[in-house]
């Protein structure tokens, strides 16, 4: 194999470029796009599964799938499909594909207490990113990809090295915009799937007063707008 991410731009560099297409073209439907789009995430999320550690705790994947199934059941688009999967990793976070594939690692579910309303706004959140288009944004408007491709040594990649060029795929962070709309809408289909909305607020506040003693807090929330912001944004929502 020439290389995890050469690979990886093989199968979804086409399929997101059709996608991309269809949603800024006249003649594509939305519903091709979709389809286009599910299937590269589909791709990429195949390759993700077999390069890292998948979390093998049967209580987690089950956890995950039955908030996520709620959640996915008050989408209004009914041609979005989205799959909900944990990572084995020593950091606390989460992302998204384009196409709607969520993961979420191990660390961030426990520092959610395998709480189903916390778990809700963490997967409402990612999900929002692929309903607004910006995980889709996300892989189209620069060179990622193709900086992945360069960053693979001949020979292929070890398994060590999977994580730092993932983290290099997905290291163009989203708006502070894209993360307060994302909040909102992570909400939104909370509270419409049944979920506590406001443990939004409980799961931020925890996160603000542990992000310097848990690894990997301060990083994947380092481009995301305050705690206190967006907690005070989440409140508003709220309220209205």
């Amino acid at each position: 194999m020439a290389g995890f991410f050469y690979q990886l731009g093989r199968l979804a560099g086409p399929k997101l470029r059709k996608a991309n297409w269809f949603f800024r073209s006249l003649t594509g439907t939305e519903a091709e796009a979709i389809a286009a789009e599910y299937q590269a995430g589909r791709d990429l999320a195949r390759a993700i599964a077999q390069e890292m550690e998948v979390d093998s705790d049967p209580s987690v994947a089950q956890l995950l799938q039955e908030v996520g199934t709620r959640l996915a059941g008050r989408v209004k688009n009914r041609h979005r499909k989205f799959a909900f999967q944990s990572l084995q990793s020593s950091e606390s976070n989460a992302f998204a594909l384009p196409g709607g594939f969520v993961w979420v690692t191990r660390p961030l579910v426990e520092l959610c207490e395998r709480n189903p309303d916390e778990i809700a706004f963490i997967l409402g959140h990612e999900m929002a990113h692929v309903i607004r288009k910006h995980a889709m944004d996300r892989m189209m408007t620069n060179s990622v990809l193709d900086a992945a491709i360069r960053a693979v040594p001949v020979g292929g990649l070890m398994r060590s090295q999977i994580g730092g060029i993932v983290r290099q795929l997905l290291e163009q962070r989203y708006s502070q915009d894209q993360e307060l709309d994302a909040d909102q809408l992570g909400v939104r289909l909370a509270r419409a799937a049944d979920f506590r909305a406001d443990a939004a607020v409980q799961l931020l506040d925890r996160l603000k007063r542990r992000s310097g003693e848990v690894p990997g807090i301060g990083e994947y929330f380092s481009s995301h707008p305050p705690f206190d912001l967006r907690i005070a944004r989440v409140r508003q929502f709220l309220n209205q």
